[in-house]
């Protein structure tokens, strides 16, 4: 992979065949972003997630994937060191946190690096309900995101029903 074009914008270019979600901690966004990934982009597309340091699994993650008809398994959150490739064509990251340890990371390849600004849901107080909801809030942004930002990529726009 080059390095990015000045005035090329990640979207406008060819889709990555390898892509890393990175997150503070792996436990919300990244795995979430993952598996809707995953769910979303061919099958040939190699997409993994990490966090900046360890965390556990987020029961509510599991909840709203469900709705969708999706669902993390039997994964784990895991750290950047714990990957089993480390090479990849686009890095997109979903915290502050997580941004500046992938750019410190790749400042010597050739790797685009892209911050996806997304909420941290569990900052949300209330009612179970209402927690869940900015769950789903994150949930559907992301989904937006990798359908707008990589699914149509080139022009290859995705089946609607």
């Amino acid at each position: 992979m080059t390095a990015m074009e000045p005035g090329v914008k990640t979207e406008d270019r060819k889709r990555p065949g390898a892509i890393l979600f990175m997150c503070g901690l792996n436990v919300i966004r990244s795995p979430m972003a993952e598996v809707i990934a995953r769910s979303i982009l061919p099958a040939n597309t190699y997409i993994r997630s990490a966090g900046v340091r360890a965390g556990e699994r987020d029961p509510f993650v599991d909840v709203v994937l469900e709705e969708i008809g999706l669902s993390l398994g039997r994964r784990l959150p895991q750290t950047l060191e714990e990957l089993e490739d480390d090479y990849f064509d686009l890095i997109i990251t979903l915290s502050p946190q997580a941004h500046h340890a992938a750019l410190e990371l790749t400042r010597s390849s050739a790797v685009d690096v892209v911050y996806w600004p997304t909420m941290d849901p569990t900052v949300a107080t209330g009612t179970r309900e209402q927690i869940l909801d900015s769950y789903r809030e994150v949930r559907d942004h992301l989904a937006g995101l990798i359908e707008s930002r990589l699914l149509k990529r080139n022009g290859i726009a995705a089946q609607s029903a």
